[in-house]
């Protein structure tokens, strides 16, 4: 059967490689495992899958694409927009793409899902308490916060706002890296995005 190579079309099935293009958004506090769990979940679906993927990194991204910006509700507004367009490029081109941002904004994540269409956008709230996502502190951040170094700091100086109605919730102070990377490979299986093991 022939594929149609029409750049409009959501998907074209992409047969070689085996899933659906998919956007998965990782969204939650500082510490909270966003980052880790999305490298786990990339390396499940390349290992058990072969999946085709690519991973967005709050971090990485700032120090290139968007190292302009700072941390004003308007600059952070601009960053999710910006990822957002990248994160369409690479559904476009048939990759499952793993987004790991604060996202602190509920209506900018919401433009980044109405971006997204027709791909399918799936909100993964990674939710930790502050204070373990403040034990944990890997960066050393909430250190620096309470100490003065950083102003505008998401979840004490600035607000977030938590997903009201994501796909996917996932507790990362009560479940292992493992049982949360389990539980949204079995989130996409059921949404069809990848099939069974190869």
């Amino acid at each position: 059967m022939a594929v149609s190579c029409d750049p409009s079309l959501p998907d074209n099935q992409y047969p070689l490689k085996g899933h659906h293009a998919a956007v998965l958004w990782f969204t939650g506090l500082s510490g909270s495992g966003k980052t880790t769990l999305a490298k786990a979940v990339e390396s499940r679906l390349y290992a058990q899958y072969r999946a085709h993927t690519s991973l967005l990194d709050g971090d990485v991204i700032r120090q290139g694409l968007n190292h302009d910006l700072g941390f004003s509700d308007g600059d952070r507004t601009e960053n999710i927009r910006r990822i957002s367009e990248v994160a369409r490029l690479m559904a476009r081109a048939g990759l499952i793409t793993l987004v790991s941002f604060i996202s602190p904004f509920r209506a900018d994540r919401l433009k980044a899902r109405q971006v997204m269409q027709p791909y399918p956008f799936i909100e993964i709230y990674v939710n930790c308490p502050i204070a373990v996502c403040e034990q944990r502190d890997p960066k050393g951040l909430y250190q620096r916060v309470r100490g003065g170094e950083i102003n505008q700091f998401t979840g004490i100086q600035s607000f977030y706002e938590a997903p009201e109605s994501p796909e996917v919730v996932i507790h990362t102070d009560r479940l292992s890296v493992e049982e949360c990377t389990e539980k949204i490979i079995l989130d996409l299986c059921q949404r069809s995005i990848i099939g069974g093991p190869l």
